[in-house]
């Protein structure tokens, strides 16, 4: 028996990889938090599957969960949101199974930030542009920052930021990215990447707090900010460059 943590992808059922369909096709438990995952991805459960929403439970009672499923000798598919790679509170699951002797396994899948890029149709990495990308949040509702991880400081880099579980405080967002990108800061903000109600909207740190409220997006939004959602002139990269070839 094994539990399978699975990146569901960020929205779109179609965006589960085929790895991640094949486990869960033949698990007949699954754990999947149904206030993100998509509901058409249960109906790839095998006939007869216990099928347990997460998202009313606690740490607590999903590793019950799970141990119930390794006594019985049940394989679990357990779908995530998103990737289990970042912001998927898998870590503290996988610790709890660690200590209980029972064995797992990630399967990776589409992280919300690559399905907004794909929507805004933007490479996030362009060269002499931005050549970093930071992944990040801000501290409001959840647990506090690590000392040096506060918005303000990793903005200094003026690398492409990605902020997720930020899109209620984007007030504050603005007020602290202002500074250091600028009045006219390019900004997106994505919105349930890749669903068929995806919302994109485009602006600047001037504008966007005003978008965001026009628009009532409150969750299950990413913003982006950097001059890689704007720019234009920016040199070929080496990969495809003709002396590269030529060697």
């Amino acid at each position: 028996m094994t539990v399978h943590f699975i990146g569901a992808g960020p929205g779109a059922a179609d965006l589960l990889t085929i790895r991640g369909l094949r486990v869960l096709q033949k698990s007949p438990v699954c754990l999947y938090a149904g206030s993100l995952v998509p509901r058409e991805l249960l109906a790839e459960c095998p006939p007869g599957a216990r099928l347990v929403d997460t998202a009313g439970l606690d740490l607590d009672q999903i590793v019950a969960e799970l141990l119930s499923a390794h006594q019985a000798g049940d394989d679990v598919a357990r779908l995530h949101s998103g990737d289990p790679s970042v912001f998927s509170a898998v870590a503290e699951q996988m610790r709890r199974l660690d200590g209980l002797g029972v064995p797992y396994e990630i399967v990776p899948g589409v992280p919300a930030f690559a399905a907004a890029a794909a929507a805004l149709k933007r490479e996030f990495t362009m060269p002499g542009v931005g050549q970093s990308v930071i992944l990040t949040r801000i501290a409001r509702r959840a647990t506090a920052m690590p000392e040096g991880q506060d918005l303000k400081s990793l903005a200094q880099s003026r690398s492409t930021l990605v902020l997720h579980l930020a899109v209620q405080e984007i007030d504050d967002v603005v007020a602290t990215l202002r500074p250091v990108y600028g009045t006219d800061g390019p900004v997106a903000v994505v919105a349930r990447a890749s669903r068929d109600d995806e919302q994109i909207l485009r602006g600047t740190l001037a504008t966007i707090a005003g978008q965001v409220r026009e628009a009532g997006i409150r969750r299950t939004a990413v913003i982006v900010v950097g001059p890689v959602l704007t720019a234009s002139e920016f040199p070929d990269s080496h990969l495809y460059s003709t002396e590269r070839c030529r060697h």
